[in-house]
């Protein structure tokens, strides 16, 4: 995706699943990549270990994470997720669907897992529908992104 192509900034608020209020325009002036995922989804549990690598290999670069935690059954079954992968960075919990549908346009509502890459100034960089290829890819995007 060129530069010149990435459009506007995402706009979106929320809360974490710990309870802390998340506005994704407090991490302008970063990188960031943002996951759509959930505890029921086999492809979210295959791509968690290459994301947890990205964002270790990426965490000097100052590169932030968030995930957006979508239809669960229940919050014990995110938290578990969060614990069996060791999951560092928070997560909105968006079970209203609020939060993707404020991704319209960008994101498919279904596409679970789905990652998007934010340049410093909130625009989408790179998009991948389903799961993160490897953990090197989407470091290269993270890195691609800040340009």
């Amino acid at each position: 995706m060129d530069v010149a192509d990435r459009g506007t900034p995402i706009a979106f608020t929320g809360t974490t699943l710990s309870g802390a209020k998340v506005d994704i325009a407090d991490y302008r002036g970063k990188v960031v990549v943002l996951n759509v995922w959930g505890s029921w989804c086999a492809p979210c549990r295959e791509e968690a270990p290459d994301l947890v690598k990205a964002a270790k290999d990426l965490s000097a670069s100052g590169v932030e994470f968030l995930g957006i935690d979508v239809r669960e059954t229940s919050r014990a079954n995110a938290e578990a997720f969060i614990r069996t992968y060791d999951i560092p960075w928070p997560s909105v919990d968006d079970q209203g669907g609020k939060t993707l549908l404020a991704l319209r346009g960008v994101l498919p509502p279904t596409a679970t897992p789905s990652t998007l890459v934010l340049d410093p100034k909130g625009r989408v960089a790179a998009r991948i529908l389903g799961p993160v290829p490897s953990a090197i890819t989407l470091k290269d995007l993270a890195e691609g992104a800040a340009s």
